[in-house]
């Protein structure tokens, strides 16, 4: 089982998310910093390219035809019908999904384009989508895009450079507080003609700001005056991308139809994309009743989440038919980044040793193997699966960054990483009990009959916040386990606007989320793990992680200039936070698990970095007649 990532790209919503994509700020922001150049700059000039990459390593030259893992002749037809698994699983009440206020809907993503767009196999290059050039100056702070003349909204009225520039400063004012925070560096968007858009950057510039600029939505100066953009809507906003929102029931459903007449249908990164008609997102509340839905016919794909449907809920007849078919692929891409968080915010979670032993008490051996049948890994780092993972004793090049922190950071930083102990697949390891409350007995915590009672005289309770109960058969072994501790430890299931208020003023205990991983990480760390986030209402910093050290390990890697230093800084940081004991880290898969009926084709060839399930996939009338699909 899977929590939703915290935030979604139109990529990772149709299975491309192995690039920066324009849809949305996301979890996966991927970073960057150097252009690619076509010719070298003169002295003090700029130099024109046709993507930007981390490294100035773009694989495909300007004319590429399109990308390699799509196929260029794909049929147009056909309905494509999903669940949600990014976002609020359970129902939407806002049609605008980059803001704070509300529940945005599922695949919103889709109706806007961005200056560029990435590529599912480049983790971190984007090609011209709206912009078909950009220059960069020698010194990387100016970044003049050049646009498509022919580039327009849904409504038909063109988009321009002003158009850019409004997007870029309503986001900085009154997007999500996470746009903020990326954007901080970038001082200001200027439209200097119809077709010229220039952004200038600061000269302390993560090394991935200009990635995050040419990857922003952009949106409609002329409809956005007469509305306010910080509020939640049903209205659809006007956009230009390959769908437009059609029929939708809040709670129930969207659909977005795609835009025949769409102006950037055949342009290269879009080639192949797109195929299908409609694209639909239905809402459930209840997992078993969601997959008696893709057994009807109703949802047509699905991506499976929980390891015991897996296992167990594929003896139905059309499955066994052949009608319905299941596949597993890996990728190279990161995984996701999950785990049950404290809010160090509360004073009883201000000991480390606390948090410790709390996750003393999650037996994953023994969840893994009852309930998840074997299927996932234990995640032990902040960068599970990536270069960045902490292993062994630092490096030499890793102490050089840790040292200036000895004294402030915890002494277990300079040797081996922390990692949670391997129980014995009880379910009740006692030895790990025994060292839990042996911890908590240090913290200064003492056992009064059932109660374990803080410092302070107050039994010590903890409240895991969700808004489902996915996770439940998950969590209750582990509050049993802390219960014997002396522990109350209970669950609130809330209604999902609940939720995300609750998370907006950062109100509870122990929040379970995932965070998409990232090959190379930068400056939208910050938003995760940095001290300014700490203290924004609606961050994404849910442990309330406040530590200079981090800050400093994190301005390092978003800074560095090759990979390898990205992943010394990563291992550095990956190092600092896994001895502030802020999660009890969950689990992960290498690879993507899908059930979907037989009315699909695909490409020969999958995107390196994603499954590119279902976004390169195509409606196949052929099979669809073979097996009766009345869909």
């Amino acid at each position: 089982m899977r929590r939703a990532t915290l935030l979604a790209t139109r990529r990772d919503l149709l299975g491309l998310a192995g690039g920066i994509a324009g849809a949305a700020l996301a979890a996966r922001l991927l970073p960057g910093v150097a252009m690619a150049q076509e010719d070298a700059p003169a002295s003090g000039g700029a130099a024109e390219a046709h993507g930007l990459s981390a490294f100035g390593d773009l694989a495909l030259p300007k004319d590429f035809a399109h990308f390699p893992y799509v196929n260029p002749d794909a049929p147009v037809g056909g309905k494509l019908v999903m669940r949600v698994t990014q976002g609020s699983f359970d129902t939407f009440n806002t049609l605008n999904a980059y803001v704070l206020q509300g529940d945005a809907a599922a695949g919103m993503g889709a109706t806007f384009d961005s200056l560029m767009a990435g590529s599912g196999d480049e983790p971190d290059a984007v090609y011209g989508l709206v912009a078909q050039s950009v220059e960069v100056s020698a010194d990387r702070r100016t970044y003049r895009f050049r646009l498509r003349r022919q580039a327009r909204f849904h409504d038909g009225t063109p988009l321009t450079a002003a158009d850019v520039a409004f997007s870029f400063d309503i986001l900085k004012e009154k997007g999500h507080p996470s746009y903020a925070a990326m954007l901080a560096e970038a001082e200001r968007a200027e439209a200097e003609a119809d077709d010229i858009v220039t952004f200038h950057l600061s000269a302390q510039r993560g090394r991935d700001l200009h990635l995050l600029v040419a990857s922003l939505p952009i949106f409609s100066k002329a409809y956005w005056s007469t509305r306010d953009f910080a509020a939640s809507t049903l209205e659809p906003p006007l956009g230009s991308g390959p769908y437009r929102v059609g029929r939708f029931e809040v709670g129930r459903f969207i659909e977005f139809n795609r835009v025949d007449d769409y102006w950037a249908r055949d342009l290269n990164v879009n080639v192949g994309q797109n195929r299908f008609r409609h694209v639909r997102y239905e809402y459930f509340r209840d997992e078993q009743v969601m997959f008696e839905a893709f057994k009807s016919g109703i949802i047509n794909f699905h991506a499976e989440y929980t390891a015991s449907l897996w296992a167990n809920g594929y003896d139905f007849a059309a499955f066994r038919e052949g009608r319905v078919q299941r596949e597993k692929i890996e990728t190279a891409a990161a995984p996701n980044v999950q785990g049950w968080y404290f809010n160090t915010r509360r004073d009883k979670f201000a000991d480390p040793r606390v948090r410790e032993a709390i996750g003393l008490a999650f037996d994953f051996e023994w969840t893994n193997a009852k309930i998840m049948y074997g299927a996932y890994r234990r995640t032990t780092s902040f960068f599970e699966h990536t270069p960045g993972k902490a292993e062994g004793p630092p490096s030499p090049e890793e102490l050089a960054l840790l040292e200036p922190f000895r004294g402030q950071v915890p002494d277990e930083v300079f040797g081996e990483p922390f990692v949670p102990p391997v129980s014995d697949g009880s379910g009740n390891d006692r030895n790990l009990l025994r060292r839990a409350f042996q911890l908590l007995t240090e913290a200064g915590l003492k056992r009064d009959g059932d109660v374990l009672r803080l410092p302070d005289g107050k039994p010590l309770e903890i409240e895991f916040l969700d808004s489902g109960t996915r996770l439940q058969p998950h969590t209750q072994p582990f509050q049993a386990n802390l219960r014997r501790l002396g522990i109350k430890a209970t669950s609130r299931i809330v209604d999902p606007s609940q939720y995300q208020e609750r998370l907006r003023r950062h109100d509870y205990d122990v929040v379970s989320v995932a965070r998409a991983g990232s090959l190379t990480p930068g400056a939208e760390l910050r938003i995760f793990y940095g001290s300014r986030a700490a203290t924004t209402p609606g961050s994404l910093n849910l442990a309330g992680i406040a530590n200079p050290a981090i800050d400093a390990l994190i301005d390092h890697v978003a800074r560095a200039e090759t990979r390898a230093d990205i992943a010394i800084g990563t291992r550095a940081l990956d190092r600092v936070l896994r001895a502030g004991r802020y999660w009890v880290p969950m689990w992960f898969r290498p690879d993507d698990w899908y059930a979907f009926w037989d009315i699909f084709s695909r490409p020969g060839q999958a995107p390196r970095y994603s499954s590119g399930a279902p976004g390169t996939w195509w409606f196949d009338a052929e099979k669809a007649r073979r097996i009766g699909w009345k869909g």
